[in-house]
């Protein structure tokens, strides 16, 4: 019986929404990523640590060069968060 649940899959629907609005994924970024994911953002100097807090979907949510805001944002929208290397 477990083992027809441990192979039930997932639409990609139930994928992509896995996590929504209880998990986010903090990452370090280099200043040419930034772009991609925040387009409003200024030009950053590339000697500059960078960190960003994304929605389980891959929603950004926060940019930073300070890896603790990462953690406060986080708590402040009752996000459960994990590091993505």
């Amino acid at each position: 019986m477990l083992m027809k649940e441990a192979n039930s899959r997932l639409t990609q629907s139930e994928l992509a929404h896995l996590g929504a609005g209880e998990v986010g994924y903090i990452r370090k970024m280099r200043s040419e990523e930034v772009l991609r994911c925040f387009p409003e953002a200024p030009e950053i100097d590339p000697a500059l640590d960078l960190w960003a807090l994304f929605g389980a979907d891959g929603t950004p949510i926060l940019l930073t060069d300070n890896r603790s805001s990462t953690f406060f944002k986080a708590a402040e929208d009752d996000l459960k968060t994990v590091s993505l290397h």
